[in-house]
């Protein structure tokens, strides 16, 4: 009997054991089995699946994709205060005007950003962005042909619009008070398809200015490339010297210059707008300048948007510091509106270099803008006789011009005080004065046929009256 039992007990134990190595077995074998939609598949099989399909296609590059958000979203909040800089244009113009023409001033305003974003798109932006060499590939509303260097190509045409409609904004003020509405339009259409576009492609756009390459232009004449960073001649001059001729083509306000040629001041009758314009502007420039870095993901990055933020602030301060220095010394009294446009020239002056010159270099640079400013309107106004309400064409114009040859004497990695030679310098001449020259010649050109064909200017007593009334059926003020 207890043999019986011991061999009893003993077959249990096996059959214990077996029963545990079935279940072990059972659950091995479970767990080197993956079902995907139903179906068992080996993960031997699984394993040898995954490494066939390659890593980019089996897990996005999320690091990637957060850099390229990162740097649209940059871009396209730099273009939402660049456009913010119109309301500063009409602030800044209707501030410097008189009372019975601001509606007029404000109307302007509006239509260069709505009239220049449609023909822009159409087709501005392909002969600015498009092959070519002295102009781009026109390509009628398609932005196919662009890749956005890794950025969405509707983005960077915004970011480029609310640029070409700066251009459009600074021709209104050198103009105002007595040019007619339906002749703005027409040069307004000039400027955003064919002057401001093909000065763009030139610089900006992979034209001859910026070509860099072995036996280019540039290369064999002075051993470097034009650099406007963010627009003192693209933008700035551009719109200046149109501004500078259409003014002298129009002529003088009535009242402007006496029977003795003497000119006679006409204050603008609200310095408190024009000078909520000019911080408005001034807040607007800090996406025109660091904006145009296009990009913020990598450390490289933020250093040089963060270079560009202090660069362009303190040339502001310091052309605006000068400015009422100067005007102190001059007129006797420390002068509010020679101070605002003072904030506004070390900004256009700035705008070229911004990236490339020293804080020390930057607060020069304003310096010397805010003084030259003073100078240049006394110049405009009392030697060549041309009415500049707003004085745009020393502003945007000069300034824009100096700035970019001073870029030639601070810039750190090229410039004359830096490495003694003068290759840069030269080209930064060259190329403010070709597209200056472009501009200017442009614009007499469209200035002198429009004046002909239609006439450029409102009649004596719709000038002495105001343009609100004549113009558009309504005051600014009631």
């Amino acid at each position: 009997m207890d043999t019986y039992r011991k061999r009893s007990i003993a077959k249990l134990w096996i059959a214990g054991a077996m029963l545990f190595a079935l279940c072990f077995a059972t659950e091995t074998l479970a767990q080197d089995t993956a079902i995907v939609d139903g179906t068992t598949i080996a993960v031997e099989e699984a394993v040898t699946t995954v490494e066939e399909t390659p890593a980019a296609e089996a897990a996005p590059s999320t690091i990637g994709e957060l850099a390229n958000g990162l740097n649209t979203v940059w871009m396209l909040l730099a273009a939402m205060l660049v456009f913010f800089m119109q309301p500063g244009f009409a602030l800044v113009e209707a501030g410097f005007t008189r009372v019975k023409n601001t509606a007029n001033i404000l109307m302007k305003n509006f239509v260069d950003f709505m009239f220049g974003s449609l023909l822009y798109w159409f087709i501005g932006f392909g002969l600015m962005f498009g092959v070519g060499g002295f102009v781009g590939m026109p390509h009628f509303f398609d932005l196919s042909f662009y890749d956005g260097g890794g950025l969405p190509s509707e983005g960077f045409l915004i970011f480029q619009t609310v640029f070409c409609a700066t251009a459009a904004t600074i021709v209104s003020g050198a103009m105002a008070e007595r040019t007619k509405f339906s002749m703005y339009i027409v040069y307004t259409i000039f400027i955003s398809v064919l002057i401001y576009p093909v000065s763009g492609h030139w610089t900006w756009g992979g034209g001859w200015l910026m070509n860099g390459e072995e036996g280019s232009f540039m290369m064999n004449l002075f051993g470097t490339t034009f650099h406007d960073f963010a627009g003192s001649t693209v933008v700035h001059s551009v719109g200046g010297w149109i501004a500078l001729v259409g003014a002298f083509i129009l002529g003088p306000r009535i009242g402007k210059y006496g029977k003795d040629g003497k000119s006679k001041a006409i204050p603008g009758h609200n310095l408190t707008i024009a000078a909520l314009g000019v911080f408005i502007l001034w807040f607007g420039w800090f996406g025109f300048n660091p904006g145009s870095q296009l990009a913020a993901a990598t450390t490289t990055d933020q250093i040089a948007i963060s270079h560009v933020f202090l660069t362009t602030n303190l040339a502001a301060c310091a052309g605006g510091f000068f400015a009422l220095a100067v005007s102190w010394w001059r007129y006797g009294k420390p002068s509010l509106s020679f101070t605002l446009n003072g904030v506004l020239a070390g900004l256009v002056g700035i705008t070229a270099g911004c990236d490339c010159v020293s804080a020390t270099g930057a607060v020069l640079i304003g310096a010397i803008c805010g003084i030259v400013m003073i100078f240049s309107v006394d110049f405009i106004d009392k030697v060549l006789k041309i009415d500049d309400p707003v004085g745009a064409s020393s502003v945007h114009g000069v300034c824009g011009f100096l700035g970019t040859l001073l870029t030639g004497l601070f810039s750190v990695s090229e410039g004359v005080f830096y490495t003694g030679t003068f290759g840069f310098l030269g080209a930064q001449a060259f190329g403010a004065i070709v597209v200056g020259c472009w501009a200017a010649g442009m614009g007499f050109v469209i200035f002198k046929a429009l004046d002909k064909i239609h006439g450029l200017r409102v009649p004596a007593r719709i000038e002495e009256e105001g343009l609100d009334i004549y113009e558009h059926g309504e005051s600014a003020y009631n």
